[in-house]
This record gives structure tokens, sequence and C-alpha cells, in this order.
């Protein structure tokens, strides 16, 4: 039976590129750049690369990345737009859990839940970041951004959800917030590319960053930094507070 991730994702790619929440691939490309203190001499991994759009925008200045996701049709949507673009990208169809990579790359990245917290369990999450970690080379680095576990301790994700949606694009409905496992279920209601409507039930994974900085540490990351996301302009001098949705994590071995 497939997992909600999967069925999302099937035929989704164009829909994809117009959410809310994909607009903001050139601010963050910049804060990668900066974190790989703009050495086009790495090697880039984009773990949940989805449609490729950091992929394609850093291979557009230069860097030599691999971008890899489960979902065949995001990865066709991404070689369709690098070809448009006359960008180079090694785009490869992987399960994040099971990535066949061992010390190849100088920084990873995972933005916007590309993979890590969308999986059914805890020990499936963990399984990204293990992997992840296992596909850099010593002092490598990891930059990813995860749902922020401190929001819906004092904010309702339901409205946060509402206020942030637009016609015309998914909708999520009935959020509810589960304080024993931190996981946010609801039911997405979205358009795909072919114009059919669909509905599926879906759970997300909330983590504080207590936890994440004790699953970091346990897979040998030696500094890890925590800060709010903000779409399009990721910063260090943004503190992570409850007002945060995403936290934006910086990890080196």
């Amino acid at each position: 039976m497939k997992q909600w991730y999967e069925s999302l994702f099937e035929n989704y790619g164009q829909k994809y590129d117009e959410e809310v929440y994909t607009q903001g691939t050139i601010g963050e490309c910049d804060f990668i750049e900066q974190e790989a203190g703009y050495n086009k001499d790495i090697k880039i991994l984009d773990i949940g690369c989805g449609t490729g759009r950091h992929s394609i925008e850093l291979a557009r200045r230069g860097y030599r990345v691999t971008g890899i996701d489960l979902s065949e049709s995001q990865l066709n949507r991404a070689k369709e737009k690098a070809r448009d673009q006359s960008v180079s990208v090694d785009f490869q169809r992987h399960d994040a859990r099971k990535l066949p990579f061992q010390n190849e790359f100088d920084l990873a990245i995972m933005i916007c839940e590309g993979a890590f917290s969308l999986m059914e369990t805890d020990e499936m999450n963990f399984l990204i970041l293990q992997n992840a970690a296992k596909a850099l080379k010593d002092n490598g680095k990891l930059i990813f951004t995860t749902l922020n576990g401190l929001f819906p301790l004092f904010h309702s994700v339901k409205d946060f959800i509402a206020q942030n949606s637009l016609e015309g694009h998914s909708v999520n409905t009935g959020n509810t917030f589960d304080l024993m496992t931190f996981r946010d279920y609801n039911k997405t209601i979205f358009t795909d590319d072919d114009g059919n409507e669909k509905e599926l039930a879906c759970n997300e994974r909330y983590y504080v960053p207590s936890e994440i900085t004790w699953l970091l540490k346990s897979l040998n990351f030696k500094k890890i930094d925590i800060f709010g996301a903000k779409l399009g302009a990721f910063s260090r001098s943004d503190e992570l507070t409850t007002e945060d949705f995403e936290m934006l994590v910086v990890a080196c071995k």
C-alpha cells in the first residue's frame, strides 16, 4: 500500500511548483551558497529534491549537484526544467532511507520537508538523517528544514494553515496535533497536473530543537546550529522562536 507522500507526488510536479511554499528558492540558495563558502569545487547532494528547484538553481550558479527523490513524476519534471534551462544536474531515483552514497559529498541539503519528517515512524525519519550523514565526507555539512515542534504548543496549526492558504492551491483541513507523538494529522485536498481533485489523509512529524540536536549528535555531528526558517530568507541572525513554523538546521561533522 502506498504512503500518502507517494500518492501526493505521483502527478503533482507542475502544480507543486506553483505552491506558496516553493517560491523562496533564490533566497534559500543564497544562504546555501554562503554556507558552502562559494566553493564551486564541492559536491552537493539534494535529498528529496522534488522538482529540482534548489538543485537546478545551485547548478546554474556553477555547483556540481546530485538530486535524489522517491517520486518518478517529480524527477521527470526536474529533468524537464533542467533541460529547458540548459543546466546539468545528476538526478537519480532513490529512497532517502536507503541511499547508496558513502563519504561522497561535501554538503547535503533537505529543504522544505523534502523527505525528513514525512515518514510514518520516527525510526524511518532517523534513517534519513543517518543516510545523509553517511553520504557526507569528513567535515561535511548538512542543511535542512523541519517543522518546529515549539509552534503547535503556542499556536493552532489549523489556523496557521488556513491563514496561509491561497485559492487554487492545496488545502489542509481537519488538523489535529497529537501531543504524545508530535504529529499533525490532516486531510490534504489538491488538484493534480491533470486537473483531478484528490484528497489524502496525511501526517507529519514536528520536532523540537533538543530532539534534533540529540539525533544529530548521535550521528557524530560536532557543531549543530538551529535557526528560524523564513521562506526565501534563511539567515543565521534569525533566532528560533515559538512564532516560527519551521526551523533551519545547519550541522557540521
